[in-house]
């Protein structure tokens, strides 16, 4: 058995795919995208509209989160407010990932909108983000 063969059957990883890309590291929870790795941080943020706009904010530039549950996440970068409106927004998707504490913990990559059908087909306990306005 070679090396190369070994190192495919502990780690699980083919040598011919690039590590570190986003579906290795990045866990799809539905409106939001989760760093895997204990100690992984995302360096921005991206926010997906349903419409196709995407606006990348870096996490450096983030000034202070803030959540609400009647007004949805407020995010505070570089004097410019963005507002992540939607349901169960703090609430745990799965245990220990939430979308608040993943945005105030760098853990999140992401986060994208709901189409209309989406949001009325999604569990009443799911998180959805209905609308991101900047």
């Amino acid at each position: 058995m070679t090396d190369r063969s070994i190192l495919q059957r502990y780690s699980g990883k083919n040598e011919d795919t690039p590590h570190g890309s986003e579906s290795d590291t990045t866990e799809d929870c539905g409106c939001f995208g989760w760093l895997r790795g204990i100690r992984d941080r995302a360096v921005m943020l991206e926010l997906r509209k349903k419409d196709g706009n995407i606006l990348a904010v870096g996490y450096g530039y983030l000034d202070h989160v803030e959540f609400n549950p009647s007004d949805g996440i407020t995010l505070s970068v570089a004097g410019r407010k963005i507002q992540v409106k939607g349901r169960n927004l703090n609430s745990e998707v799965r245990s220990t990932v939430r979308l608040f504490e993943g945005i105030a913990r760098h853990r999140v990559s992401w986060v994208q909108e709901a189409d209309q059908p989406e949001s009325l087909e999604s569990p009443e306990e799911a998180t959805v983000v209905e609308q991101i306005k900047w």
